[in-house]
């Protein structure tokens, strides 16, 4: 079976974008997009809305440009050989290949993709996010903190939603990235 990992790069303050929509002062170096390439590795199936999709979609063609670096392609092709499911009411058609268009997100749907699943999926952008969240779906949470405080933009989690959770890993990276990991309890 597998688990419904929410991650995502925050700001300290706990925004995944701030209020202009941007989330630059989060991009990876080197040291932690190695670590996310190994952990990438453990998802079968990647669950975005319209908006994420079009973000991560660069992913698609991103090996081909000679400027990224060998840690940037190996995150491509790495992102290029999961599933990827896309909820949107407005896309018709998917810009990637083993992609799929849903028009609704359906927690029955998710809950039988975990059953069956041998690997991990990934939900990633905060309003997804928040529907499987308030769903109950989520085993485990990962969080890149930023070393930035933006002031306010789009939260990590969502309003109102309480969990006990238990810390499962951490780690420091040289840019002042901290990485933690947690389990949902119960």
């Amino acid at each position: 079976m597998g688990k419904l990992i929410y991650s995502m790069i925050t700001s300290l303050d706990g925004f995944v974008r701030d209020r202009d929509g941007d989330f630059g002062w989060g991009a990876p170096e080197r040291e932690t997009h190695e670590f996310v390439n190994e952990q990438m590795k453990e998802i079968g199936t990647h669950l975005y809305g319209r908006r994420m999709y079009e973000t991560m979609v660069y992913w698609e063609t991103a090996h081909q440009d000679p400027a990224n670096p060998p840690f940037a392609h190996a995150f491509a092709r790495t992102w290029q050989s999961t599933d990827k499911i896309v909820y949107s009411t407005t896309l018709t058609e998917a810009a990637s290949e083993r992609t799929r268009i849903e028009p609704a997100f359906d927690p029955e749907a998710v809950r039988r993709l975990k059953a069956g699943s041998d690997l991990d999926i990934a939900v990633a952008g905060p309003v997804l996010a928040a529907q499987a969240i308030r769903a109950g779906l989520v085993d485990e949470y990962r969080l890149y903190l930023g070393p930035a405080i933006v002031g306010g933009g789009h939260p990590f989690f969502p309003d109102g939603v309480r969990a006990d959770l238990e810390l499962l890993d951490e780690r420091r990276f040289g840019n002042g990235v901290l990485y933690v990991s947690y389990g949902v309890r119960g």
